[in-house]
């Protein structure tokens, strides 16, 4: 499966079985990194997944990538540029629908995997569209309502099931905005798992063989 230009910069790994109709499982890094992160464990990944990790679209000095600017000295207590979340989202809103179309892929059965602000964009691509997303899976990251479409309550969230893990002593994101999380998905009455890890802003190995048992579960 070679790949095709896109709107987004990406990397694929193709299906082992088929390369028809395959689901997709899409990646979406942290803040200052790259595609190359999290495709790093693509091969762990079920054998029938095609997996698409993107680059964001936003070039940081010298190196590395963001969804979004993050404003560290902000004193207002608004870090994050949330109007180029927004646009971020949009963008993966897009470009899901596009790569699906360029590698004859499942549309209805997308996966999204997001780290900390890959995360936090997978949160608001899901819950925004919900019609284009089968299955979220959110490590280290905090659900952002501002960055959601607007009208993103009246819809159909009632077939998107959720992972979510954090880090106990995440020392990024601090795990009691994490811990909002489900709450949050509850009252949309939305499917979900929320685990923490003893362990900061990473992906501990039992984290990875917990969200690796709920995704063939899935599978």
């Amino acid at each position: 499966m070679q790949t095709q230009t896109l709107s987004l910069q990406h990397i694929i790994k193709a299906p082992k079985n088929t390369t028809e109709n395959a689901p997709v499982l899409f990646m979406f890094h942290g803040y200052g990194s790259n595609e190359e992160d999290l495709f790093s464990f693509a091969s762990e990944l079920p054998d029938e997944l095609c997996i698409i990790s993107v680059r964001a679209p936003y070039d940081l000095m010298p190196y590395g990538h963001a969804w979004y600017a993050i404003h560290f000295d902000a004193e207002d207590g608004k870090w994050s540029d949330d109007e180029q979340a927004k646009q971020s989202r949009i963008l993966i809103a897009n470009f899901i629908d596009e790569a699906c179309k360029a590698y004859n892929l499942d549309s209805n059965n997308v996966t999204l995997l997001g780290f900390s602000q890959g995360a936090i964009l997978s949160y608001a691509v899901a819950l925004s569209y919900p019609e284009k997303v089968k299955n979220v899976i959110a490590l280290s990251g905090y659900i952002n309502e501002n960055i959601f479409a607007e009208n993103y309550k009246t819809k159909d969230h009632s077939s998107i099931d959720f992972y979510c893990s954090h880090g106990s002593v995440d020392q990024v994101i601090p795990v009691e905005w994490a811990r909002k999380t489900a709450p949050f998905l509850e009252a949309l009455q939305v499917k979900h798992t929320y685990e923490e890890f003893p362990v900061g802003h990473g992906v501990a190995p039992q984290n990875f063989y917990s969200l690796l048992n709920w995704l063939k579960e899935r599978s």
